[in-house]
């Protein structure tokens, strides 16, 4: 449990380095339309905050963890960041306006995509480890 928290921590100092790197990345370089730099924060604070807050919560209750929870959370780690690295890049290129060719306009774009789906898909497998726990528990 000492492990979710301390992510939860860790996360919660990338939202707001997030936050703080949005608002003054683009107000040093004058710009004011939308850009993904402002998701960073959000990304960081709901994926990574909130959620092992959430498997804090369930792990109390639960005790859901298991060998294979690790392989799962570090694939998740993986995920989140890479997702979030994105978003950087994205935005920076959004801001600076730099020219770039399509095929790294696509790369961009695959590369978080990749980041998402990896999200999506440690998340089904701790929901689906966690409601093995909870129907253990009422066995």
């Amino acid at each position: 449990m000492k492990r979710y928290i301390n992510t939860a921590l860790l996360y919660a100092i990338f939202a707001m380095t997030g936050g703080v790197f949005y608002r003054e990345f683009t107000k040093f370089n004058g710009y004011t339309a939308k850009t993904t730099l402002s998701v960073v924060h959000t990304h960081y604070f709901l994926l990574g905050v909130v959620f092992f807050l959430l498997l804090l919560v369930l792990e109390k209750n639960f005790s859901f963890t298991s060998e294979k929870t690790g392989r799962v959370l570090a694939a998740y780690h993986i995920g989140l960041n890479l997702t979030a690295v994105m978003l950087v890049v994205r935005g920076v290129v959004q801001v600076l306006a730099p020219v770039i060719s399509s095929g790294l306009n696509a790369a961009i774009s695959g590369v978080a995509g990749i980041g998402h789906i990896l999200l999506g898909v440690c998340m089904v497998l701790l929901l689906m480890q966690i409601k093995r726990s909870v129907q253990a528990a009422q066995s």
